[in-house]
């Protein structure tokens, strides 16, 4: 039968790093190209038991019942409070419980976009957010990034020029870059957004994960019009599987995300906010973060190593103080798109290829390194087989 599907999605591709994953069935093949948490970290003691505990009590039929799809009320409780870590204030009615990040940014979209409507995003940028404003046939312009992460002059620029409806940033340990916003550019985003009345989207599921430097207050912190919505998740501090975050903003903006999300998931996995609650209330997340980011330290220091010692010098990388990833720019143009298969299947490892993260033009000579998802020695034996094989292809361009 010759399917006749929608316009939005007819001709859309597949997430690129999901549709990297149906190859790396191979178990010889080491993968730096998820940004999964590491496997033997998940507290999954500590989660059976809470689990245990909640469907063994009173209100197990509850849990298991519908709930409102404004979240499990303890959660927005618990929730609101792991997110005043980042120094914004908010009520209960200024939270969302979402599933998962993704959900949060999917909903902003649903809530403030038409067809044809524009957002401004960080060059590069996460590559879901990229993927989802296809479906809802918008534009994506980029904005240019400095060292440390958007650059004001041009995000301004960029504004006037475009009149976007929303400006999207990752400010810790972006991804794909691992850069980090210092707080004199977070301030003033908050200030040049407002001024041109400007939608923003502050995705943060890495900021937890700190492993240098101080912590810096979230742009949301320094909203005065209340134009900036906050959206943290508990994938990479808990559990991905459990799907569950948390979206912070003004009191409409959180209403017309409910709406939107009534029409998708009902709620959020009850078991799961209840889950997520109780690992907070018992205070569990502080002594899994102190077990979790030293070793997510190693790794990212080994990863350096590996590549200061074994790839090309026409290699530029970022040095991210914490999150999961290392960014990489070939200075002499090599395309990491067309090696990507080659790669795979000579030196057996996989990275991502950079150009899913840009908003519009093709840029090919860049690629986003994952850490976590390694052991320490498949990080170093994958960096020596791919710096061998980027040598070897660099070789062959002279």
């Amino acid at each position: 039968m010759n399917y006749q599907f929608s316009d939005r999605l007819k001709n859309l591709e597949g997430n690129a790093i999901r549709e990297i994953f149906k190859m790396l069935a191979n178990p010889n093949i080491i993968s730096f190209a998820g940004g999964f948490p590491t496997l033997q970290l998940l507290p999954t003691k500590e989660i059976d038991a809470i689990a245990h505990e909640i469907l063994s009590s009173s209100q197990a039929s509850a849990i298991l019942q519908y709930g409102g799809t404004e979240g499990f009320y303890p959660l927005l409780e618990s929730g609101l409070e792991y997110a005043k870590r980042t120094g914004l204030e908010g009520e209960i009615k200024n939270t969302l419980v979402i599933s998962g990040g993704q959900q949060g940014i999917d909903l902003m979209f649903k809530a403030f976009l038409n067809k044809g409507d524009t957002i401004l995003v960080e060059n590069p940028t996460y590559l879901a957010c990229l993927h989802i404003l296809k479906t809802y046939e918008c534009k994506a312009v980029g904005v240019n990034s400095d060292d440390d992460g958007l650059n004001l002059e041009d995000l301004e620029c960029k504004i006037k020029l475009h009149n976007p409806k929303i400006l999207y940033v990752v400010p810790n340990f972006s991804n794909p870059t691992g850069k980090t916003l210092p707080a004199e550019k977070r301030k003033a985003i908050a200030k040049l957004t407002a001024k041109y009345r400007v939608i923003v989207i502050e995705d943060d599921p890495y900021g937890e994960i700190r492993f240098a430097g101080e912590r810096i207050p979230s742009i949301k912190s320094f909203d005065e019009d209340s134009n900036i919505v906050y959206i943290t998740s508990f994938s990479k501090t808990i559990s991905p599987g459990l799907r569950t975050g948390i979206a912070v903003a003004d009191e409409k903006i959180i209403r017309k995300m409910t709406i939107g999300k009534q029409a998708v998931d009902v709620h959020t996995s009850n078991l799961s906010q209840a889950i997520i609650d109780k690992y907070l209330r018992k205070g569990l997340l502080e002594p899994h973060l102190k077990e979790i980011i030293p070793i997510y330290r190693e790794k990212k220091e080994v990863m350096s190593a590996g590549i200061a010692k074994y790839m090309p010098s026409e290699l530029k990388v970022t040095n991210p103080e914490g999150g999961l990833f290392i960014w990489g720019e070939f200075e002499n143009g090599l395309n990491t798109s067309e090696t990507f298969i080659e790669a795979v299947k000579e030196a057996e490892t996989a990275y991502v290829c950079g150009t899913s993260f840009f908003a519009s033009e093709d840029v090919h000579n860049t690629l986003r390194l994952n850490y976590s998802n390694a052991t320490l020695e498949q990080i170093e034996n994958g960096t020596k087989k791919l710096g061998d094989f980027f040598k070897k292809k660099i070789s062959e361009m002279k």
